[in-house]
């Protein structure tokens, strides 16, 4: 039977500056470990701790541009792109730019406090 979800969960997102996070599937808004899907606005000067995550993570960016540092290389996507980074890896994402950033995160399994693993200050 389909599932349908009438609006997304609003999850409280960590980092230095607040993030709209809206869950569309996940565990909070529709008890799916299996996947997670969300629709983030970040805005600009935003930083969220680094991360080794177990699990894989989809990313496509539909405005601004995104940071994405890993701890070989730093990546810098627009609109368009699209990045995944693999469980296990650690990886650190931001928004340091003007308008900040909106995208798409899929996360396999779906992303959990347990699973992310953030880097402790």
């Amino acid at each position: 039977m389909p599932v349908i979800i009438n609006e997304p969960s609003i999850i409280k997102a960590a980092g230095n500056k607040e993030k709209i996070i809206k869950e569309h599937f996940g565990l909070v808004s529709s008890n799916s470990p299996e996947v997670s899907i969300a629709h983030m606005k970040s805005p600009e000067g935003w930083e969220e701790p680094g991360q080794c995550p177990e699990f894989d993570e989809y990313t496509v960016i539909f405005k601004g541009l995104l940071r994405v540092k890993t701890k070989d290389e730093e990546y810098l996507l627009k609109q368009g792109e699209a990045i995944m980074t693999r469980k296990g890896e650690w990886v650190q994402y931001s928004t340091p730019f003007s308008d900040g950033a909106e995208y798409i995160s899929v996360c396999i399994p779906a992303f959990s406090p347990e699973l992310v693993n953030r880097d402790i200050s």
